[in-house]
């Protein structure tokens, strides 16, 4: 049980590892914009071709320079208050990692013609951190590294308070262009979730404490409190190793065992409870 439980860590269908893909998965699907979401035309939907030549008096997006692009991002940033203190504090921590996101968001937008929102900018920018130094958060002390998890359990109750079946989406790393909207609700709490897993980072390059992994009694002290919490065997086997009954079980109630789940793993004794979030963090930056 135990190296099957290893497995499903490694393939990331574990629900805690996937809490922390939903603004990477912002990133590969940025929130279509109304105009995009239009139904198609009929003429499309009975199967006519589009035109191959754009009309010649079609309105086509004015050209734009690097620099111009950089003002651009620079305004559009500017203008998200709630999103400020996380590029503030990726510039003052990784200056590099800061002007290298800056400059493919500026790229894309010179490339495109076509402004992103500022949370898909945010997402994208946890992305590349993500990529090129997240393994250190795994280093990183106790607080930094807990706090990763605390906030995203304020984010999925926050979710389920509006929608049980996003908030399952959410468990499991599925969400897309749902989420991207629920974030632009909830623009405070995303950002504390963004900026939680840079100081994580921070913390990791700074203190460089070495973690062993999650043993098997850390995996058995995790069911045992589960179970304590009012958990059966099948939503211990839903969460732990990726085992959905037939029929599945409904929403409201894995969303539920989730949140259950998130928060026992809080309560666990300090030593297990790090090594299973080191391992799930090492995870996601490898993946």
């Amino acid at each position: 049980m135990f190296l099957e439980r290893l497995l499903f860590l490694i393939t990331g269908v574990f629900v805690f590892l996937c809490l922390g893909f939903a603004l990477i998965i912002m990133a590969s699907n940025p929130a279509k914009r109304p105009t995009e979401q239009a139904a198609a035309p009929v003429g499309e939907i009975a199967g006519t071709q589009k035109p191959a030549v754009e009309p010649a008096d079609a309105a086509q997006p004015a050209a734009i320079d690097k620099d111009a692009a950089r003002q651009r991002l620079d305004r559009l940033i500017a203008a998200a208050p709630d999103y400020g203190r996380f590029f503030e504090r990726l510039q003052e921590a990784f200056p590099a990692d800061y002007a290298a996101a800056l400059d493919a968001f500026a790229a894309r937008l010179v490339d495109s013609q076509r402004e992103e929102s500022v949370d898909f900018y945010v997402s994208e920018a946890v992305r590349l951190l993500r990529q090129s130094r997240g393994v250190l958060a795994v280093k990183a002390e106790p607080l930094a590294l807990s706090k990763v998890f605390d906030v995203q359990l304020k984010v999925l109750r926050a979710i389920a308070a509006e929608d049980a079946h996003l908030c399952v989406a959410f468990l499991y790393g599925a969400t897309d262009q749902d989420f991207a909207r629920f974030a632009a609700t909830r623009r405070p709490l995303v950002a504390d979730m963004a900026l939680t897993g840079l100081e994580a980072i921070a913390s990791g390059q700074a203190n460089k404490i070495e973690r062993a992994g999650p043993t098997e009694a850390d995996f058995k002290t995790l069911e045992t409190a589960l179970v304590a919490k009012g958990l059966g065997k099948v939503e211990i086997d839903a969460l732990l190793d990726g085992k959905m009954p037939d029929p599945p079980l409904e929403d409201a109630r894995l969303c539920a065992a989730g949140q259950t789940y998130l928060e026992t793993l809080h309560n666990l004794p300090e030593a297990a409870r790090l090594r299973i979030y080191g391992l799930a963090m090492e995870l996601m930056a490898r993946s």
